[in-house]
C-alpha cells in the first residue's frame, strides 16, 4: 500500500512539472505578440461553407485593422481565421490541443504551441489577445466564451472587447439569456449583457473591437506611467 501511494505521489508531482513546461513554453512563444484578437468557432465546419469564408475575411479585415490572429490552430473555423491572417501577411498563431480526433494543426500558423492541458491553453487565449470574436461553434466555444465573460464581469481582467458574430446562430441563447437568466432568475444583471456585440456584418465586428481600444488610449491620457514600466497597455485586458 505504501509503494503504491509513493507510485502515485511521483506520478503528480512529475504532472506539476509537465504543466510548469507547458506554462514557460506558451508565455515563452507569445511574449512577442503585441496586438492580437482571438477567434472561436466550430472545428466542424468545412472548407465550402459560407461560414469559412466570413471567417477568413473576418481574420483578414483584423490584420488591415493592425491586430493579428490567434485560433485554436485546428480546422473548420480555426483554420479560416489563420488562413485569412495568413494569405493578409499578418501574424497568425495558434494554440493546438492534443486531442484523440478533430485538432490536426492546421497549416497556416506562423506561430505554433501544443498544449496537453485545457486549462493552461485558455490562459493563452486571454492572456494575449485584446479582443474576442466567437463564430458560431459547439461546446469549446461556448466554453471559452463564457469563461471570457466571466472573467470580465468579476473584474478579474479589465473589459475587453468580445463579439458574438452571427444573430440567427447565438439568437437561442440569448433568448435564453435574457429570459431566463434575468427576467425570471435574476442571476446575471442587465448590464452583464453589456459585456458582448452581436453582430452579422464584419466592418461592425471589427470597428467594434478598434473603437474600443481608441477609448481605452484615450482614457490613459493624462495618467502618469509609474517609473520603470513602459507603454504597452496590454495589460490592460488581462489580470496582471
Amino acid at each position: 500500500m505504501r509503494k503504491q501511494q509513493v507510485i502515485e505521489g511521483m506520478r503528480d508531482t512529475w504532472q506539476v512539472f509537465r504543466v510548469m513546461a507547458e506554462f514557460v513554453e506558451g508565455f515563452d512563444t507569445l511574449t512577442r505578440l503585441r496586438r492580437a484578437v482571438s477567434i472561436f468557432g466550430s472545428a466542424r465546419t468545412p472548407r465550402d461553407s459560407p461560414l469559412y469564408h466570413t471567417t477568413m475575411k473576418m481574420a483578414a479585415k483584423l490584420i488591415e485593422a493592425g491586430y493579428g490572429v490567434i485560433t485554436g490552430g485546428g480546422p473548420g473555423v480555426m483554420e479560416a481565421g489563420n488562413r485569412g491572417a495568413f494569405e493578409a501577411g499578418g501574424e497568425s498563431t495558434g494554440l493546438a490541443i492534443d486531442l484523440p480526433m478533430e485538432q490536426e494543426a492546421n497549416i497556416y500558423c506562423k506561430t505554433l504551441v501544443d498544449f496537453r492541458y485545457f486549462f493552461i491553453r485558455k490562459v493563452m487565449f486571454v492572456k494575449y489577445a485584446q479582443g474576442f470574436v466567437f463564430m458560431p461553434g459547439g461546446f469549446g466555444t461556448l466554453d471559452e466564451m463564457f469563461e471570457v465573460l466571466t472573467l470580465v464581469q468579476t473584474l478579474k481582467i479589465r473589459k475587453i472587447p468580445c463579439v458574438m458574430f452571427g444573430k440567427g446562430y447565438w439568437q437561442g441563447l440569448y433568448d435564453w439569456m435574457v429570459k431566463v437568466m434575468l427576467q425570471e432568475y435574476h442571476h446575471i444583471n442587465e448590464e452583464d449583457l453589456n459585456l458582448f456585440l452581436r453582430t452579422d456584418d464584419i466592418d461592425e465586428a471589427v470597428n467594434y473591437i478598434v473603437e474600443f481600444h481608441k477609448r481605452a488610449k484615450t482614457k490613459l491620457k493624462g495618467r502618469v506611467v509609474p517609473k520603470g514600466k513602459n507603454n504597452d497597455t496590454r495589460h490592460l485586458n488581462r489580470d496582471a
